[in-house]
């Protein structure tokens, strides 16, 4: 598909007059300048030729027709009278070549004849003092076919024409292979839609940068396939994740209008409760989704630790163990909210003790949750940072969490330059390491 105003177009038009310009600009200058000098060219040979029969006839008198010199087979010896007195044999019995003789004290006489069958140049040296008295020696060069016709401009021009239209052609032609393969992937991405993000592009074989722009827009593609398959799964479990709060709160309301216990009044503000912090965890991590900028302070990592472990109350005891002076930049709310999580996930599944700890290494800051809960399968390590995810049956949707706790501290803890991983070992470890400050 060629659109009118096509790169491809654009670069064979634009080779087309550049390269136009320069050829037929030179041809013109060769056009002008070609005669100039050829004629020049035959004019110094003819005139050596002359000088060098003037020297000879100085003391010698040719007893037949002059011999050729240097390649010039035209030559004549006018006496004062302006008759031949000697000629080369294809000039025996003829006129002189030329009237014109040197004046004005000039010893030198340049003409250009044309007859019949041709043009000739002929030059004409003058001696007072040869065996034939007063004389001019005349050479004469006959031109060249192309420098007396008018045939020159037109073959000039139109082999530049000719050239120039193949420069098109070569141009036009070369972009088309060049420009082949963005066409594919250009058709390649019109067939492919949000229904079916599984699609591919075709990827040249040659390892050039239409392959590597292929190779980009296929990464890109599996990027979106992944995001939109995120997405509809948020969305889905988000879906189940909502109606089981929403169910049991109309339950209990519906059950509460008649009775109105106050244990259905308390079950029921749990279910608000609940559907609340479910909320308020799909907003939070919609910002982080955005990119919403974060806010910048210098942090104590270890006393922050500190204020928010004797801040909530826990199932468990907490074994802390804290560096002093271990400084992260970032948002103190959002550190802490990885914290929050991470000791909820402690206390929500460990048996009889929550261990915390804050190091440093080198140019990072470690902060490391554990619990002596039942662990963390090796292959499930990163599934676990997955919206939603719940690993074992404990983990219900009506006495575990919402899923969202991990994957919003991993969120977090990457838009501080840091991560969040699982440890290995017997117990649980949810290690979080951020860039020292």
């Amino acid at each position: 598909m060629v659109h009118g105003r096509s790169i491809r177009a654009r670069v064979t038009i634009a080779t087309v007059v550049a390269f136009g310009i320069l050829i037929m600009g030179g041809l013109s200058v060769i056009s002008m300048m070609y005669p100039v000098r050829a004629r020049a060219e035959l004019v110094e040979q003819a005139d050596k030729a002359s000088r060098r029969i003037t020297t000879m006839i100085d003391r010698t008198r040719f007893t037949g027709s002059i011999p050729p010199v240097d390649s010039v087979a035209l030559l004549q010896v006018v006496d004062a009278d302006g008759q031949v007195v000697a000629a080369s044999a294809s000039l025996t019995g003829r006129p002189p070549l030329t009237s014109a003789r040197p004046s004005g004290g000039d010893s030198r006489v340049s003409d250009r004849v044309c007859r019949p069958w041709g043009c000739m140049v002929v030059v004409g040296t003058s001696n007072r003092a040869t065996v034939y008295g007063p004389a001019v020696a005349y050479a004469a060069v006959r031109e060249p076919f192309l420098l007396r016709s008018s045939f020159l401009p037109a073959i000039l021009y139109g082999s530049g024409a000719v050239l120039v239209a193949m420069l098109g052609w070569a141009a036009w032609f070369g972009v088309g292979r060049v420009l082949a393969p963005v066409e594919r992937i250009r058709r390649g991405l019109e067939r492919i839609n949000a229904e079916d993000l599984s699609m591919r592009v075709e990827v040249p074989s040659n390892r050039d940068e239409v392959a590597a722009l292929a190779g980009t827009v296929n990464d890109t593609l599996g990027r979106l396939e992944d995001a939109v398959e995120r997405h509809r799964r948020f969305v889905s479990d988000a879906s189940h994740e909502l109606r089981s709060p929403i169910a049991g709160l109309l339950v209990r309301l519906e059950a509460g209008l008649g009775e109105r216990t106050e244990a259905d009044w308390r079950a029921a503000m749990s279910d608000a409760q609940r559907l609340s912090d479910i909320v308020g965890d799909l907003l939070l991590m919609a910002r982080l989704d955005a990119g919403t900028e974060i806010g910048r302070e210098r942090v104590d990592l270890g006393r922050l630790v500190e204020e928010e472990v004797a801040r909530r109350p826990a199932r468990l005891p907490v074994t802390l163990s804290v560096e002093p002076g271990l400084y992260v930049e970032g948002s103190r709310l959002r550190l802490a909210r990885i914290l929050t999580n991470l000791l909820s996930n402690a206390d929500r599944y460990g048996d009889t003790a929550v261990w915390v700890s804050v190091r440093g290494d080198g140019g990072e800051v470690v902060m490391e949750v554990a619990d002596d809960g039942p662990g963390i399968p090796e292959e499930m390590r990163e599934r676990v940072f997955e919206r939603f995810t719940r690993l074992d049956r404990t983990r219900s949707r009506d006495t575990g969490g919402s899923g969202l706790g991990l994957p919003i501290a991993r969120d977090i803890a990457r838009a501080h330059g840091g991560d969040l991983t699982v440890g290995g070992g017997p117990r649980t470890r949810l290690i979080l390491t951020l860039p020292r400050e």
